[in-house]
């Protein structure tokens, strides 16, 4: 079980690193096509939606709204998640002997996100 998790760990590393700083950066970038709560009308669902793209959790009785808590918690959520995924990947090389196979698994961690998005486009 442990092994399990430690290639499994190393596997889905990168992607986990890759979008919990794209979703960072997207939580704390003022570059948007809509306006902020935009979806306060709309379902439980978009309201959540609204959380993640806004920092904010639209509702009808507000006057005005203001992420900046919120994306505070955010940056620090990242970091330590970032923090978390480094150090257990520095703990996958410490904690057994075979190195090599840590960094196969962690090299197709890369690797394969990276395949599928290139198979992914479409030459018409």
């Amino acid at each position: 079980m442990r092994r399990l998790h430690l290639y499994l760990g190393c596997f889905f590393a990168p992607l986990l690193l890759f979008f919990t700083a794209t979703g960072w950066v997207q939580t704390v970038s003022m570059h948007r096509n809509k306006a902020t709560g935009e979806s306060e009308s709309g379902a439980w669902w978009q309201k959540l939606t609204s959380i993640h793209v806004d920092q904010v959790y639209p509702l009808e009785t507000a006057d005005a709204f203001d992420p900046r808590l919120f994306q505070y918690l955010v940056v620090a959520m990242s970091i330590c998640l970032i923090l978390t995924v480094l150090l257990g990947v520095y703990l996958a090389f410490k904690s057994t002997r075979s190195k090599w196979w840590v960094s196969m698994v962690l090299l197709a961690g890369i690797l394969l996100p990276c395949l599928l998005l290139w198979l992914g486009n479409i030459k018409e």
